[in-house]
């Protein structure tokens, strides 16, 4: 497998370039351009901007995280082929600096949702945390303010300006079904999976975070059923998946393991995390120590092994640790232990 490192830019990240090339084993680094507005075409002078710093560390950037889809895409709305357009310009102008993988979600409104960025852990450390009680009961433009309110760094999926438009999305997503939601994807596929093909630029979309219903918002990226009816939409290699372990693992129906082994030829890009799941359906995200949480990251570092897997894998999410100051969920010091661990169960593997 080859070790890549999520990595936000100079003026977005706490972490830099020559702390990164440190870690044993990270070959390259995961980005975007995080102020691009979703829809804009990615300019080339700013990409290869990217490249050029990557290139000066020695690092490859294959893999981009992520280039988002503009609402008016899973709206299925009248103006969405301008947006695909968009897209597809996005895709040639990547593949032509030499991105391989682009991850993408299909999320309406919301990338991700959490209740509490610093959640207290009982080693004293911080992590993102869930709380299920929460979020069934809070208005969501409140929950914009608290994600969006952090000082230091931008939470892609929760920029401020969301408030501006929150309740329009939410009026026009009210009569959208998840069968609906299934069906936008699919003419947009239709569309950008060609020119992937012909660009050897593979599409790798991300699970919904957490994997179900939130808000009243239909969600379809959820479980392994699911995964299997977006992987027939377009029946194309390019067409695939970013199998992470701590979106989909925190529903219990969910094996992971069993998910490595079932889309081993379509997992174009792999996170690994572990996440701590209570009984009235919170989950805090935790060390990638197996026995910390409760997923069994041995058993699925043993299964990338099992099929022989070559693509691309980071770290996901890590705990606030020894007082670093960073973006919730991705300092360096947790997640470069992270790597550790899971190299380590990598080379156990292979040397057995």
């Amino acid at each position: 497998m080859k070790m890549v490192f999520r990595w936000f830019g100079e003026e977005n990240d706490s972490v830099t370039l020559s702390q990164i090339k440190q870690i044993p084993s990270v070959e390259g680094v995961v980005w975007a351009l995080h102020d691009i507005p979703a829809g804009e075409v990615w300019p080339l002078e700013r990409i290869q901007e990217y490249k050029d710093l990557a290139d000066e560390y020695g690092f490859h950037q294959d893999v981009v995280e992520s280039v988002n889809i503009h609402e008016s895409i899973k709206l299925g709305s009248p103006e969405r082929d301008a947006y695909i357009d968009n897209y597809i310009q996005t895709v040639k102008n990547l593949a032509s600096v030499g991105v391989k993988v682009i991850c993408y979600n299909f999320m309406p409104v919301f990338d991700w949702v959490r209740t509490d960025l610093y959640g207290r852990l009982p080693d004293g450390s911080t992590a993102l945390f869930y709380e299920k009680e929460k979020v069934e009961n809070i208005d969501p433009i409140e929950l914009v303010r608290l994600i969006a309110a952090n000082p230091e760094y931008t939470m892609p999926g929760w920029e401020p300006e969301r408030l501006e438009i929150l309740q329009d999305l939410f009026t026009a997503y009210q009569s959208l079904t998840a069968d609906d939601l299934m069906e936008n994807l699919r003419y947009f596929l239709e569309r950008v999976i060609p020119v992937c093909e012909a660009n050897d630029v593979r599409l790798a979309i991300h699970p919904d975070d957490p994997p179900w219903e939130v808000f009243g918002l239909p969600r379809i990226v959820t479980t392994q059923e699911r995964l299997q009816q977006i992987i027939d939409l377009v029946d194309s290699p390019y067409n695939g998946i970013t199998l992470c372990s701590g979106a989909l693992g925190v529903r219990k129906d969910n094996n992971i393991v069993e998910m490595i082994h079932a889309f081993k030829h379509r997992i174009h890009f792999a996170h690994i995390r572990n996440v701590k799941l209570m009984e009235n359906g919170d989950f805090i995200e935790t060390s990638h120590l197996t026995s910390d949480g409760s997923l069994p990251i041995d058993q699925i570092v043993k299964a990338y092994h099992e099929i022989g897997y070559q693509g691309y894998v980071r770290p996901d999410h890590g705990r606030h640790i020894w007082e670093e100051v960073c973006r919730p969920g991705y300092g360096l010091y947790d997640r470069a232990l992270g790597i550790m661990y899971l190299m380590g169960l990598w080379d156990a593997y292979q040397n057995k």
